[in-house]
């Protein structure tokens, strides 16, 4: 698990193994306070060894933030609903909502019919917000403020950007090909995560490349960038050389356990 340090209370968490792999899996949260904005939960139980650290220190996650509906970034909310079922664990629990794309109510309703009432909440504890997908969208919650602009990778997918009471920004991609919506979203952020799949020269539409990265990562004005989500044939190139063909500024590959402050 890498968990990156933005400022004093607002880290990253992100995990890099799958399958046998280093494919980037894409898991942030932005905490504020004790309370916790989660964006997207990966698979393979990442999510346990994220409630984990967050017990520890005593965070709470507020609120949920779905970027779409593949697998790599839902397959956790199935651990997520089933922990906060758990008994123990429900009586102590404060409301929270879901956010994401139309299609969230109908894809959390057939999830929760295929694992019968166990991960089933009452509406008093989980509200479900969808959002449109066709225009740019703010939501305010406490400590938080986040902005969404659809991406070029399926029907329900949303970039957003999230922003701390303090100002500080991150704008996170989830996946995407190449948009004008990430970099008008991204303009003026702090930090830019974006996804990284495949090396140039064996580009496959809907996700980016290195240059193709790095190309919005210029367009938008970005000083700090971090690439992640990367699958094995990209990381077997040099994924600096690449990048750096179209972009000057600070870049990071994002790697487990690394920290970064703004």
């Amino acid at each position: 698990m890498e968990k990156i340090k933005l400022e004093e209370g607002i880290y990253l968490y992100r995990f890099e193994k799958a399958l046998g792999h280093a494919i980037g899996l894409n898991t942030v949260v932005i905490e504020n306070n004790g309370e916790a904005l989660l964006v997207d939960t990966g698979y393979e139980a990442n999510f346990l060894e994220l409630k984990d650290d967050l017990d520890k220190r005593n965070i709470k996650i507020t609120n949920v933030v779905v970027s779409h509906f593949h697998p790599d970034h839902t397959a956790d909310l199935i651990h997520f609903l089933f922990a906060t079922k758990y008994p123990p664990s429900f009586k102590k629990r404060k409301p929270f909502v879901i956010s994401g794309s139309h299609g969230l109510s109908e894809f959390m309703s057939r999830l929760q019919e295929a694992y019968d009432h166990w991960l089933t909440l009452p509406p008093e504890i989980m509200e479900i917000d969808e959002i449109d997908t066709q225009e740019k969208v703010e939501r305010k919650y406490p400590g938080f403020k986040i902005t969404t602009r659809p991406t070029n990778h399926t029907p329900n997918s949303l970039a957003y950007r999230l922003e701390s009471r303090s100002g500080k920004s991150v704008v996170y991609s989830g996946d995407t090909g190449f948009c004008e919506e990430i970099i008008d979203l991204a303009k003026g952020a702090d930090l830019l995560i974006l996804e990284c799949s495949f090396p140039d020269g064996k580009e496959v539409e809907l996700h980016l490349t290195p240059s193709q990265a790095c190309r919005i990562a210029t367009l938008a004005g970005i000083n700090r960038l971090l690439l992640i989500h990367f699958y094995p044939e990209c990381l077997a190139t040099d994924i600096t050389a690449q990048c750096r063909k179209s972009y000057t500024g600070e870049l990071i590959l994002g790697s487990d356990f690394l920290h970064i402050n703004i």
